[in-house]
């Protein structure tokens, strides 16, 4: 683990850092030294333009609240990094010993092997639950607006988020990108929600890792810290918060939006080239959205969105809103989603099309328990 840490923070050289609302130190390190630019060479990619690719208009309004940073760390240092430098979470050893070994610090819920997402529905033995929507076809990405909940991850529980996932691949060829928000205290050290990323080219395997933990998401924008926390958040049936989310494969890389489609709202990229020729190098074949879970080997399974059912609906139930998708012949169109409901009765789903800003919008969660 610690040849790891070398490898990760070799030739970087920090000009400042900041401490997010969860206790995670980011430094600013040059764009050209991030680790999937280091190893790669290179410079970074230059980011198109979603909305216009897909012809919507570049200032189309972010509504309701949009979960975001504080402008200055509790210590007063800017919580941006200045031009030509990107925030990269400081990765410890610390954080990397609550894993056995670094293939479970790199696995999507810190134990090997795990059950992969690939086929959400069917709520493997290793302790996933899911509620979620899909759509097949072939796709160059997709878009919500996410709220932005904290439901209670504790005790022998490991995660609980809400993403994006896109994915292509059967088997071990199984591949995806992710995006989403998740509450994952092993990992991070804190109960909040957090930011992240995640990709793998090999069924779960060895290829991928959360956020810019090793080589191959390549971040271009210091505005958003992935793997930081996002504050504040929804609760209850009080005030509201969300982050619009959107993947875009173009050029050859996955690129991130946060915050808005046009080109300057782009955060970085996964370059096509790490999927090695496979079926995410051109296209997913599948675009989903919801929640998972995950419970240590006895149980129980922990909240999901805000913890209550889908049919409490706004503001009580947690959603992505404004759901649509990009199919690979060009343009975008509003996603046309199937429900999965594995574990109805610990978490559940709804889909509702209703009038903008809503649109077609995915209500989903539940209290989890001991019988998922």
């Amino acid at each position: 683990m610690k040849s790891h840490l070398d490898e990760l923070y070799a030739d970087t050289d920090a000009v400042t850092s900041f401490v997010d609302a969860g206790g995670q130190v980011f430094d600013c390190i040059p764009i050209n030294e991030q680790p999937s630019l280091r190893e790669g060479g290179g410079t970074p990619a230059t980011p198109p333009s979603l909305a216009e690719a897909i012809g919507l208009a570049e200032d189309e309004p972010v509504s309701p609240v949009e979960a975001s940073e504080p402008d200055l760390d509790r210590f007063g240092n800017p919580m941006k990094c200045p031009a030509g430098f990107v925030p990269v979470r400081r990765v410890t050893l610390e954080e990397m010993a609550r894993f056995e070994t670094l293939a479970e610090f790199f696995s999507k819920t810190g134990a090997k092997p795990l059950s992969p997402p690939s086929a959400p529905a069917a709520n493997s033995s290793l302790n996933h639950r899911y509620a979620y929507a899909h759509q097949t076809l072939d796709n160059l990405g997709g878009h919500s607006f996410l709220n932005v909940r904290a439901p209670s991850v504790t005790g022998d529980q490991i995660f609980s988020l809400c993403q994006h996932w896109y994915s292509a691949g059967a088997g071990a060829a199984h591949q995806t990108v992710e995006v989403g928000w998740q509450v994952y205290p092993a990992k991070y050290g804190h109960s909040q929600p957090v930011l992240f990323i995640y990709w793998t080219a090999d069924n779960y395997g060895p290829s991928g890792a959360y956020n810019l933990d090793k080589a191959g998401f390549v971040q271009t924008n210091s505005d958003w810290t992935i793997g930081g926390t996002l504050s504040p958040v929804g609760s209850g049936g009080g005030q509201q918060y969300e982050i619009e989310i959107a993947f875009y494969l173009n050029g050859g890389n996955w690129w991130l939006y946060l915050g808005g489609l046009s080109a300057q709202h782009a955060v970085g990229y996964y370059p096509a080239s790490l999927f090695n020729g496979g079926a995410m190098a051109s296209n997913a074949t599948k675009a989903l959205f919801g929640g998972e879970t995950v419970c240590g080997a006895a149980g129980p399974w922990p909240e999901m969105g805000s913890g209550a059912f889908s049919g409490a609906i706004y503001p009580h139930a947690a959603w992505q809103r404004a759901v649509f998708v990009m199919p690979k012949s060009g343009g975008a169109q509003w996603a046309s989603l199937t429900g999965q409901s594995p574990s109805p009765g610990c978490y559940d789903q709804f889909i509702g099309s209703y009038t903008a800003p809503w649109n077609i919008t995915l209500f989903y969660g539940g209290p989890g328990g001991g019988n998922c």
